[in-house]
């Protein structure tokens, strides 16, 4: 039987999780806020020091009302994600009045500026200009000729340019490494539907080969029993050559049964070639028929066969192994339900015409012992047998028959016939 192939292991890289965890969105908000925190007390500090140094005028309501505006804008800076565009608009417009504010304002800035809404965008960013040229009103420098007012709103135009141009990237970014977990995700699903369709698959060949393997095997069983338990009158030499017969089948199923069992249970054999497969045995084909006619004469099986197809070794492998297995469950069948019967198997055809398969034997028992009890039927070697002519393109037809022509006169036989491909 041959080794269930080893199927090949998908790799995908891994990526952020799509839904992170409740301790990385904390952590993730905690640092945006101490972010926009020191860079809204590194504004101020140099705010001061223009206070101090004499360049700016402001009072004390002034620092008060900065302070206050730049707590609540950092409180609300964990709502950027709830409303983007609102809170970029608010914390925008407490800039003009506060600079503790200013980074809390640009990290809203960029956090909108990742759904790239182009529309909002450009509102917000008529506001965050605006404020700026409020801000240096309600703080004027004292020495206002030596300051250019263009030159502040051309400057607040590119600081909020650049700060949209991180956000998108940061969008961009995001949506890439969507796409890729997505596609990864995809693929795995994809991977472990054909795992689990070719793991189906060959279990479904390996319990077809088993079947066919094993009936052949305990059908020999049954008959040879069947005879010891109905001729009492053999010689001990025949007794005893008809139990080794019962015996050497006996073990040949069990030692193919176990080597089933073992590729269904993967246990995990060492791999004896280079590319990590376990080589599979020769699978028999129709070039081995001589050897399995052969092995049922010798149990005692009358058959004979009419050859009317030369070349069948250019048959292919698959055809050529299905075109075998077929015959030999029509002698496994002849065996189960009519022992010691004369079986007929006729092999026809030529390359461009297909191969046909004949398999004919009597409906009852005609052989040295009555019939006995039927052998339990399974109902799934027809069953198997059709499906494999069909996995080829061929058909197979059973059913009994009255033919005048058999061998035993009865008239009534079982006849199992299938058609196959056969390339020219």
């Amino acid at each position: 039987m041959p080794a269930a192939p080893r199927l090949p292991r998908l790799v995908v890289v891994p990526v952020a999780p799509a839904h992170p965890s409740r301790a990385r969105r904390v952590w993730g908000e905690t640092w945006r806020v101490l972010v926009a925190l020191l860079t809204g007390l590194t504004v101020m500090v140099l705010v001061a020091w223009e206070v101090d140094t004499g360049q700016r005028v402001m009072t004390g309501e002034q620092w008060a009302l900065d302070f206050v505006v730049g707590l609540v804008g950092l409180g609300l800076l964990l709502l950027r994600r709830r409303a983007p565009l609102t809170i970029a608009l608010v914390l925008c417009a407490g800039a003009a009045v506060s600079s503790l504010v200013v980074g809390a304002e640009t990290i809203a800035v960029i956090s909108l500026a990742t759904t790239r809404r182009w529309w909002k965008v450009a509102v917000v960013g008529v506001v965050f200009v605006a404020a700026g040229r409020v801000h240096s009103s309600l703080h004027p420098y004292v020495a206002p000729e030596s300051y250019d007012r263009w030159i502040e709103l051309v400057g607040g135009a590119v600081m909020y340019t650049l700060f949209v141009w991180i956000g998108a990237y940061i969008g961009l970014r995001r949506e890439h490494l969507a796409s890729l977990r997505e596609r990864a995700e995809t693929a795995e699903r994809e991977q472990a539907s054909r795992v689990a369709q070719a793991r189906t698959a060959e279990r479904a060949r390996i319990a077809r080969e088993m079947h066919d393997v094993l009936a052949h095997r305990i059908s020999l069983v049954a008959m040879h029993a069947g005879a010891l338990a109905y001729r009492t009158d053999l010689p001990p030499a025949k007794v005893a050559e008809t139990a080794a017969v019962v015996q050497d089948n006996a073990h040949a199923a069990l030692a193919e049964l176990r080597e089933v069992l073992g590729v269904l249970r993967e246990t995990g054999v060492e791999p004896a070639e280079p590319g990590g497969r376990v080589p599979e045995p020769p699978q028999p084909s129709l070039t081995d028929l001589d050897e399995l006619l052969a092995e049922a004469r010798a149990s005692g099986v009358d058959v004979r066969l009419d050859r009317r197809a030369d070349g069948v070794d250019t048959l292919g492998e698959a055809v050529g192994r299905h075109a075998y297995r077929i015959v030999q469950e029509g002698l496994t069948n002849a065996r189960k339900h009519a022992p010691w019967a004369p079986v007929n198997v006729t092999v026809a055809g030529a390359p461009g015409d297909g191969l046909t398969l004949t398999v004919r034997n009597p409906v009852r028992s005609v052989g040295p012992v009555p019939q006995g009890p039927a052998a339990p039927a399974s109902g799934l070697g027809l069953v198997g047998l059709t499906e494999r002519a069909e996995l080829v393109g061929g058909r197979l037809s059973y059913g009994t028959t009255d033919d005048a022509t058999t061998r035993d006169g009865r008239g009534t036989v079982f006849l199992l016939q299938a058609w196959l491909p056969w390339a020219s």
